[in-house]
């Protein structure tokens, strides 16, 4: 799930389009056809349908991307033509971002490693995560060029490393001790003052990460299955996609 300008996009498991919603009336206006998205190839060679598990969109190339489980990231060209590319990343690319530089961010689940590829599918740079640092799910480039990354584990961390991939900061269970330990955090968000948003997907529940103070609250619990996130702050607005119940809920008013 992601948004750009007026527009939110949803892809849904086991399907190859991408559902495209307004955001100040909140209705269905389209869908984007992304032909092979999701698919999965079996240990025996067969091809079906799998998930997406990332999807981000860029408004410097206008263009959305979306990652699936055969190791391929999607791109399309949201000028009205809907022209597709597609190209390999390493193994298990999941959640995506658009970094300071308008390129494109993979954290690649099954590879422990972080993928920056230009907008046309070339790879710039590798972050190979230091050992005991494993299941990276999402990744979010901050304001100071470090990168926050999930890990898709339980006990689950999120933690700030810098482009050698050394870890410079940990919100484990040490440091959210007023409201336990993370289990399989999932998908980020990052406020334009670098503070951080968590999926925290089997507490079913959204965390907050104060930077400055390295606070970590509850911003919202009793949530189904949170997996995706999009912070729209221009409309204070969190959209969060809840897998247990197929739902996008939205929350208005969010101020951080």
């Amino acid at each position: 799930m992601t948004s750009l300008g007026d527009d939110v996009f949803v892809a849904h498991q086991k399907s190859q389009q991408v559902e495209v919603y307004d955001a100040v009336t909140l209705t269905l206006q389209r869908h984007i056809a992304v032909h092979g998205l999701g698919f999965l190839q079996s240990l025996r060679g067969r091809l079906g349908l799998g998930w997406p598990l990332g999807l981000v969109a860029c408004p410097k190339n206008n263009c959305l991307y979306a990652s699936s489980t055969d190791d391929n990231i999607h791109r399309v060209e949201l000028s009205g033509s809907n022209a597709l590319k597609k190209w390999s990343a390493a193994s298990g690319p999941a959640g995506l971002s658009v970094n300071i530089a308008h390129n494109l961010v993979v954290a690649c689940l099954g590879a422990n490693k972080l993928q920056e590829y230009t907008t046309h599918g070339f790879l710039v740079r590798e972050i190979c995560l230091q050992s005991g640092v494993a299941n990276p799910y999402h990744a979010i480039q901050l304001s100071t060029g470090d990168y926050v990354v999930s890990h898709w584990t339980s006990p689950g961390v999120v933690i700030v490393v810098g482009v050698d991939g050394q870890v410079i900061h940990s919100y484990g269970q040490s440091q959210t001790s007023d409201v336990g330990q993370m289990e399989y955090p999932a998908s980020l968000a990052v406020t334009k003052n670098d503070d951080i948003l968590v999926a925290d997907e089997n507490n079913y529940r959204i965390l907050s990460i104060n930077r400055s103070t390295g606070r970590v609250q509850e911003l919202a619990h009793g949530i189904g299955g949170p997996h995706g996130l999009c912070l729209d702050e221009s409309r204070g607005r969190l959209y969060v996609g809840d897998h247990s119940g197929r739902r996008v809920m939205v929350f208005d008013g969010v101020r951080l």
